[in-house]
């Protein structure tokens, strides 16, 4: 697993200064920001930990999946997400999946139709029409949704993964390729700053879920 540290880590907290993102607390199964902007999922509950469904499926040379505990499959399945009380004036919506144990980006879509309420699960299989996808923080060079698979041997190997839905005021730019190089989670992140400094990200809202491929999650610490 190819694991960039450090600019993006910059990135995320430049995002957080111009957008904060509120989470809220892990029993209600949804984030709420001061506006009413909400998001939900279906799939798992709020500060819970993560189901099969959304786990990658990388097979070790046994047949079995490294990335869970006792080699089940995972369905590498982006979760169900929906949110409501979006700002007035909203013309996009953009959504993350980031690892912030690892630094790690596992998915990243843009240019959501603002009459979008809800990506069902799976939405994020390459070639989807919700919005527009960049490649994530694996390096396999796919425009989709690839799920955790923690380092069994790498501590903490409980990581914890946040899922944040942007409502802007505008479309983003689509973002070019060059060559073989295709467009990441850096260039995502620094067209929101973009947007972030020209007052179009009105408003944000999270929610978060836990896992670890070594042993199931405790409570975070």
């Amino acid at each position: 697993m190819k694991v960039r540290i450090g600019c993006l880590t910059l990135v995320l907290i430049s995002l957080v200064l111009l957008s904060p993102i509120k989470v809220s607390g892990t029993d209600t199964g949804n984030s709420d920001s001061e506006h009413g902007f909400r998001l939900r999922s279906k799939t798992f509950e709020n500060g819970a930990t993560l189901p099969l469904s959304v786990i990658a499926t990388f097979n070790s040379s046994s047949g079995q999946n490294i990335c869970t505990v006792d080699g089940s499959p995972g369905g590498n399945q982006s979760p169900e997400l929906s949110w409501t009380g979006a700002p007035h004036g909203t013309q996009s919506f953009v959504v993350i999946m980031y690892d912030i144990t690892a630094s790690f980006t596992h998915w990243g879509m843009y240019n959501i139709s603002p009459k979008t309420q809800e990506l069902p699960a799976n939405a994020g299989v390459a070639g989807t029409t919700f919005g527009i996808q960049i490649a994530n923080d694996y390096g396999i060079g796919d425009l989709s949704y690839d799920g955790p698979c923690p380092p069994k041997s790498v501590t903490p190997n409980v990581h914890h993964y946040v899922f944040t839905v942007y409502a802007l005021d505008t479309t983003l730019p689509q973002i070019p390729s060059f060559g073989a190089f295709l467009p990441g989670a850096e260039a995502l992140y620094n067209a929101l700053i973009a947007a972030g400094q020209g007052g179009h990200i009105l408003d944000s809202a999270s929610i978060s879920g836990f896992y670890s491929a070594a042993a199931p999650p405790g409570p975070a610490e």
